[in-house]
């Protein structure tokens, strides 16, 4: 079998930043560090940030002392508050752009906006924007359902702001409901752009007559990853895998080209690893997963 890589994949420029402060953090005897939440959406990078010697917590009371890793994802700012106030060392790697988003979003209710996240409530982060806000100050919605909900007329200036995860096309109807409600209403650009990027390209991927079966590689609870599993999986045969164990004899009858894109999340090794699994094929192992044989996350 052959491989096309998708033009556009794999780790983003925050993400990458994140992975090496920690390993940084950790090869210089970061020994008394623990990350608040995954560092990043991805099993095996939390595997290997473990191995490296810095586990991953849930909570902050699970860090009596040391140091706390504050994801990609970032957190509420009451977060910095509480571990300064316990005496915690902080290393931070919040994206950037997220951070930014954080900004245009205390702009925005400064001068007197109500605010629109268009995302996950679940989402670390969503809540890193929304825990510390005041309820009233914002909505978190995602269908046209919820922005019928809601009572426009209370807000005489909205901003519209996104998860930076999302395809902001497949939210276009929604956000474009919310501007005819809300006369007043304005979007900020809060879409990240290598996630756009990747979108994009697996879209390239799949409308390429050559590609027979698209494989999308990353974690179970990257939200990114699972949006490029659905782009693609209306265009051409697809799954969403986390690495070779997971790959299926089945899947690769009468195939000739198998196209590959991953997640923002995905380590270029475990890319590596997949690639070289499919030109192997079929010497290489497989997995027994069998949660994985209709290609669903």
């Amino acid at each position: 079998m052959r491989v096309k890589l998708a033009e556009k994949y794999g780790f983003c420029a925050g993400v990458r930043i994140a992975d090496r402060k920690v390993k940084k953090f950790a090869s210089l005897g970061g020994a008394d560090g623990k990350i608040l939440g995954q560092v990043v959406h991805n099993e095996r990078v939390v595997e290997e940030m473990e191995q490296l010697g810095v586990p991953t917590i849930d909570s902050l009371e699970e860090i009596g002392e040391g140091t706390v890793v504050f994801s990609a994802h970032g957190v509420p700012p009451s977060f910095h508050r509480q571990a300064q106030s316990r005496g915690l060392k902080i290393l931070d790697t919040t994206c950037p752009f997220v951070y930014d988003i954080h900004e245009e979003a205390d702009r925005a209710f400064e001068d007197g906006a109500h605010l629109v996240f268009i995302g996950e409530p679940e989402h670390r982060e969503v809540i890193g924007y929304t825990r510390d806000r005041d309820p009233r100050a914002y909505h978190i919605l995602k269908t046209i359902e919820e922005v019928e909900e809601v009572d426009w007329s209370r807000y005489p200036k909205v901003k519209v702001l996104y998860q930076t995860t999302l395809n902001s096309e497949d939210y276009e109807e929604v956000v474009k409901l919310i501007e005819s409600r809300a006369p007043h209403a304005s979007r900020a650009d809060t879409i990240c752009y290598a996630t756009k990027e990747n979108q994009d390209a697996a879209q390239v991927l799949c409308a390429d007559p050559t590609v027979d079966l698209v494989l999308i590689i990353g974690g179970k609870q990257s939200a990114n990853t699972r949006h490029l599993w659905e782009i693609c999986r209306d265009l051409k045969p697809s799954h969403l895998i986390q690495g070779p164990q997971d790959l299926r004899p089945n899947w690769f009858e009468s195939v000739g080209t198998v196209g590959i894109t991953a997640g923002a999340s995905t380590p270029d090794y475990v890319i590596d690893e997949v690639e070289e699994a499919i030109l192997k094929w079929p010497a290489a192992a497989v997995g027994t997963h069998a949660e994985q044989e209709r290609g669903e996350p």
